[in-house]
């Protein structure tokens, strides 16, 4: 088998076969643990003997054969019952791996004997080539139902090509098909005028299949006006999925900007009416294990995106992205309503290191139903949810259809609220919605006012922990014992630039939250210093890069 290496703005993914079942997940045998890679992380599942509440699972990790073990996030116990997976007692994730690299998995009960060992691969960023086809310049849609197979994807190579519908045909590319890259491609057009039924459309529909990689496009003009509206039909996508068996998906350092139709945002035509319009890329309730990464989801005031980057359905055991998927390094902009839409199951779901701009609510996590969902090392800037009105909440927390939803765990950490032109957000933490379940470490929360709430105080909330966070607005008395209470201040020259993609968000010295946050094992990047500073970018650090030229941290 030979494999042909590619420069790193096209990475390709390669699934040893070992890997071609991992999708929906069911429990491994009694007492036996089970991983799911992606790039850069391993989903875990364990149902140990004597698990219980009071006992946590202890993670350790190392690549394979290495003298010395890392520390990972340890795993809470959290058996949820009434889904369609036989789900394990224990579920967690390691991060920050590296690609194509075998780790061994160490796992104990605490305060027990009880423990087991693991091995595991992360997917590898180099893919062993089958037939390449050179799709040429065209207006008729690329119908797509031949694949490859394992050890050779099949290549549909766009590279100078254009494929634009001119609004004739709702997609430009369909595809039926497994082991399939589509490289390179410009669509433009998706979406037919005469279509006027309220199911969403996509530039680029994956109808069926598995193990697809959409990269290096650059996707434009896509979207359906609806007369009844005004405005575009709600959910009609540049790349769309919605097939229930639809798994490993990559969508990667494409350009997804400027869709053909506008959002209405919550006060058109009045208060309060849920946007509905174009997103970027749309993943509806399917089995998961998709990687979402280095993408701009970019556009103008006139050409406002629903979600840029969501899914559905809220209130449901799957949702979007799905089950032990990443969504990294993305710089997403103009959305009327959220910027990021991680909500349903969340179950090992994994969200950092992207920058959301421009948006009524930066990251929507409502409901987390069965976890674990990990957001940290994300920054937010302009929240907003008209051009003059303040915007909702960092994070939207709270629940879809009622708390029976919000049963999942989740972790928030090192994440930056920045102040864009002082168009900060009213909540930080779910506002005065429910939180549930929720840990919280190192994260900036600055809010618009003193008197909005940093963090939830909702009477219902229950098993939160809120703590280390540098906060400017309200938190509930018994939380943040070591949070600190200030504004922050950055360096100078400090901000996003949109034209390059790079942004500064480091504390200076002395400001509040600047070495005084928690380290937290395999979360907390490198820092100087006896402790990190609070938020995403950590002193001496250089700028962050997002979108098709970043890389992972």
């Amino acid at each position: 088998m030979s494999f042909r290496f590619f420069s790193p703005a096209l990475f390709i993914i390669t699934l040893l076969a070992h890997q071609a079942t991992f999708g929906q997940v069911k429990a491994p045998p009694a007492g036996q643990a089970l991983a799911v890679p992606t790039f850069h992380c391993l989903g875990l599942y364990w149902s140990p003997p004597g698990g219980a509440l009071d006992r946590a699972v202890e993670v350790r990790y190392r690549v394979k054969d290495a003298a010395t073990w890392s520390e990972g996030l340890s795993m809470r116990y959290n058996p949820i019952e009434g889904t369609e997976e036989d789900l394990t007692d224990y579920r967690g994730s390691i991060v920050h791996l590296q690609p194509g690299t075998i780790y061994e998995v160490a796992l104990k009960l605490a305060g027990t004997e009880t423990s087991t060992r693991l091995v595991a691969s992360t997917w590898s960023e180099r893919l062993p080539e089958g037939e390449v086809v050179r799709v040429p310049s065209g207006d008729a849609p690329l119908v797509i139902t031949e694949g490859g197979k394992p050890d050779a994807w099949k290549v549909y190579d766009g590279a100078g090509a254009t494929i634009d519908v001119k609004h004739r045909h709702n997609n430009c590319i369909t595809v039926n098909a497994s082991y399939v890259i589509l490289r390179g491609f410009t669509l433009k057009g998706a979406g037919a005028t005469t279509n006027l039924l309220k199911k969403s459309v996509g530039a680029i529909d994956v109808e069926s299949g598995h193990d697809v990689v959409i990269e290096g496009c650059d996707i434009s003009d896509w979207g359906r006006f609806n007369p009844k509206t005004g405005f575009g039909f709600n959910g009609d996508s540049a790349v769309l999925c919605r097939d229930p068996k639809v798994t490993r998906i990559v969508v990667q350092r494409c350009r997804l900007h400027h869709p053909s139709q506008d959002t209405n945002n919550w006060y058109e035509p009045k208060a309060s009416t849920h946007p509905a319009g174009p997103q970027a890329i749309s993943f509806f309730d399917t089995e998961g294990n998709h990687v979402i990464r280095y993408n701009e989801c970019v556009s103008d005031p006139e050409h406002m995106f629903n979600d840029p980057i969501g899914g559905g359905a809220n209130g449901s055991y799957r949702g979007a992205p799905g089950a032990d998927s990443d969504i990294y390094g993305n710089f997403v902009t103009h959305a009327w309503d959220d910027g990021l839409e991680v909500e349903g199951g969340g179950r090992n779901v994994r969200v950092w290191d992207n920058y959301v701009s421009g948006a009524a609510n930066m990251i929507a996590n409502a409901a987390t139903s069965i976890g674990p969902l990990y957001i940290w090392g994300n920054v937010t800037g302009r929240c907003q949810v008209t051009p003059t009105q303040a915007g909702y909440g960092f994070l939207k927390m709270g629940n879809a259809g009622g708390v029976k939803w919000q049963t999942g765990h989740q972790y928030i950490f090192h994440n930056t609220v920045f102040s864009e032109d002082g168009a900060l957000p009213t909540g930080g933490l779910g506002g005065s919605r429910i939180v549930t379940h929720t840990i919280t470490r190192n994260n900036i929360l600055q809010v618009r006012a003193a008197t909005n709430r940093s963090a939830s105080s909702a009477e219902p909330n229950v098993d939160n922990d809120f703590d280390y966070d540098l906060f400017n607005g309200q938190v509930p008395e018994t939380h943040e014992k070591h949070g600190v209470r200030g504004v922050p201040a950055y360096v100078t020259d400090a901000g996003m630039n949109a034209q390059t993609k790079t942004g500064r968000f480091q504390l200076a010295p002395g400001s509040p939250g600047a070495g005084t946050a928690q380290p937290l094992p395999n979360f907390t990047p490198a820092f100087t210093g006896k402790a990190p500073d609070m938020g995403a970018h950590q002193q001496g650090e250089s700028p962050l890069i997002y979108g098709v030229a970043s890389q992972a941290r």
